[in-house]
């Protein structure tokens, strides 16, 4: 199986996460709760959303996924969204104020206070991929806000 993780980073990167990943629930079936309706069976036929899903033991599935943002109005709205029972709380990673398009606040100040913990949850999600010898890491997705 291919399995990736995706990254989501600024203002830009989370909207653009939030509706991927809208878009990858209503192609595969899985409801805004992450649970897949009782009449499909997981496992059979079509388990491609296995490349960016989780199952966890309750049969709830969890976006393979990083929401990362200094400033936390974006990252709120993942949360209080119709989707907000989809991720993992300690996947949306925010700070408490933003750097107001300032690089050196951002790299030096700011961002040097989250790094640490994003690291830590990108972490963990590769390592419970690298679990199985058959099962590795392919690949990560990186949606930041600016390219630049």
């Amino acid at each position: 199986m291919r399995e990736c993780i995706s990254i989501h980073i600024g203002q830009a990167g989370i909207q653009v996460g939030n509706a991927c990943w809208e878009l990858y629930c209503l192609e595969h079936g899985i409801q805004p709760d992450g649970q897949m309706p009782g009449d499909k069976t997981v496992g059979g036929g079509d388990d491609a959303f296995n490349t960016f899903f989780s199952e966890t033991g309750a049969g709830k599935h969890v976006p393979r996924a990083v929401f990362v943002d200094l400033e936390p109005t974006v990252i709120d709205e993942v949360r209080t969204g119709a989707y907000r029972q989809l991720f993992h709380p300690e996947q949306l990673i925010s700070g408490k104020e933003d750097a107001a398009n300032n690089f050196a606040r951002g790299h030096y100040t700011i961002g040097k206070e989250i790094v640490d913990l994003c690291l830590d949850r990108i972490r963990k999600l590769s390592d419970q991929l690298g679990a199985l010898p058959e099962d590795p890491l392919h690949a990560f997705l990186l949606c930041p806000s600016d390219l630049s």
